[in-house]
């Protein structure tokens, strides 16, 4: 398979998951703030990682959907991004997933920009790279918070989340495609 095709593959298994939880929960997190999403970004690199230093899932579920879990994230948090926090559902299921589409899309054209620049050095990572960058990328993320956005020199949250989101394509070509790596 090609990358294209890999990414194709792999973003419509993150899309799935998305529109079928949009489905069962709606929208219920546009009430989060970024800060949320970061901190639920978080929670999701840092469970891969100790799911990979410990070597096994107590509660059965392994780190293929957590990666999906950062890709859905990632893209929330563009869209709170844009929009900022609600008070209550305010968008239907069809505007959150037209909206989802439109970051992915943002997204994907970043990844392949970068994937061309790089020469598809990310075959070449493992991993585990790939969950500490995530993890880098959310410490840099919560500093720019705690900034309130601004920064003198870096790129700004938003590139950071899509950062977040390109690496956990990688990991889930990785583990969905080539089957590399324990899914614990």
């Amino acid at each position: 398979m090609t990358t294209q095709e890999e990414l194709k593959a792999v973003t419509q298994i993150c899309r799935d998951v998305f529109t079928k939880k949009t489905y069962d929960y709606g929208a219920s997190w546009r009430i989060m703030r970024p800060e949320s999403v970061t901190d639920q970004l978080l929670i999701k690199a840092n469970r891969i990682r100790s799911l990979q230093i410990k070597g096994e899932s107590k509660v059965g579920e392994g780190i293929q959907p957590e990666f999906i879990g950062i890709v859905n994230y990632g893209l929330m948090g563009l869209i709170q991004l844009e929009f900022g926090p609600a008070d209550h559902v305010d968008m239907d299921a069809e505007k959150v997933v037209e909206l989802y589409d439109k970051y992915m899309n943002k997204t994907l054209t970043l990844l392949e920009a970068k994937n061309h620049d790089y020469d598809e050095a990310w075959r070449l990572m493992r991993i585990s790279s790939y969950v500490d960058l995530i993890l880098m990328k959310i410490e840099r993320t919560k500093q720019i918070e705690d900034h309130k956005g601004h920064t003198l020199i870096s790129e700004g949250i938003d590139a950071n989340y899509m950062d977040m989101v390109n690496y956990s394509l990688f990991a889930l070509i990785k583990l969905v495609c080539e089957g590399e790596g324990s899914s614990v």
